[in-house]
């Protein structure tokens, strides 16, 4: 018999509608009371459909499938897009949050996602083949997460970059 090794991480299903779910972390707490413990439970999930579309969500329950499906709801309520260039992103970025931060670098194709735990997630999710990553600071999942998602939201979309720059795609990407 194969034992798991981090079974919290990497966890992926593929619903239906071709969006991929990853657990990043799934936490257990406990409190004691008087009729003894009780179990809590929560969730962190990343949801992306591969092709530039991703979202995180953040769930907490009694239960541990009933955590996975709120934070998979929520992930898919906060659904963002990265703009994407033969697999890999179309500059370096930093992203902060609290005292997370991350630095994500455009790599050649044939490097693969050179990133750790919750990025990597989030890079996979994305459709994302080819990038180059490092997280500095606190490296809680939650906080990393926000930080790589900060690092999105400032990616400059190329065709918004041409039209305002009054030039054609083709003179800024070659």
């Amino acid at each position: 018999m194969e034992r798991q090794n981090n079974r919290d991480k990497d966890r992926e299903r593929k619903p239906a509608d071709d969006f991929v779910e990853k657990l990043v972390k799934l936490n257990r707490t406990s409190v004691t009371k008087k009729g003894g413990r009780k179990m809590a439970f929560s969730a962190l999930t990343v949801v992306g459909d591969q092709k530039g579309k991703i979202g995180f969500g953040y769930g907490k329950a009694n239960d541990v499938s009933e955590a996975i499906r709120k934070s998979i709801e929520k992930a898919r309520a906060n659904l963002v897009t990265i703009p994407m260039k033969n697999g890999t992103i179309p500059h370096e970025v930093i992203g902060k949050f609290n005292s997370s931060e991350v630095l994500l670098k455009p790599a050649c194709p044939g490097t693969g996602v050179k990133a750790g735990g919750a990025v990597r997630a989030v890079m996979d999710a994305a459709g994302i083949t080819d990038v180059i990553s490092k997280a500095q600071g606190s490296r809680t999942s939650v906080n990393v997460i926000r930080a790589t998602f900060d690092a999105v939201s400032k990616m400059m979309d190329a065709g918004k970059v041409s039209n305002s720059r009054g030039k054609s795609l083709n003179d800024l990407w070659g």
